[in-house]
């Protein structure tokens, strides 16, 4: 079984994408045999790749901190609407094997991902961005998508 993980993308945090990735790697990577795992395949969402291939038209987001704000809701259209596919922020590290996350993968949900409540504080994220509370706030950090 391939497994597909797509890794929000911005361009002022390239390093970060680095992380992310290495960490699946390096915990998915030699766990193939035990686990029947043949590949991990790692993309990372690039807003300006996807403009150029007409996929993402929509306007900058002033409000959204990071480049990759919407474009997480590709990934079932990336997936040809076709398998499980991961998306995760690219501030995630993974401390296992990716593969355990898709094997809570169950067919009757749509989208998996963790309900908690997360209120941050009030004041100002990253890059000076005003920092906004809204119900669900993070629930998207990492999604299971049943494409």
């Amino acid at each position: 079984m391939r497994l597909k993980v797509f890794v929000g993308y911005d361009t002022r945090e390239d390093i970060s994408f680095q992380v992310c990735e290495h960490s699946i790697l390096r915990h998915t990577i030699g766990a193939y045999a035990k686990d029947g795992v043949d590949t991990v395949s790692i993309e990372p969402l690039i807003q300006d790749d996807l403009r150029k291939r007409n996929l993402y038209w929509r306007d900058v987001d002033k409000l959204g901190s990071t480049e990759f704000t919407f474009t997480r809701f590709l990934v079932p259209a990336l997936m040809n609407y076709k398998g499980w596919a991961l998306f995760c922020d690219s501030d995630i590290v993974f401390l296992e094997n990716v593969s355990n996350l898709f094997a809570l993968a169950k067919d009757e949900y749509a989208v998996m991902c963790v309900k908690h409540d997360h209120k941050p504080p009030v004041g100002f994220k990253m890059d000076g961005q005003q920092q906004l509370q809204y119900p669900r706030k993070n629930w998207s950090s990492v999604v299971l998508w049943n494409c």
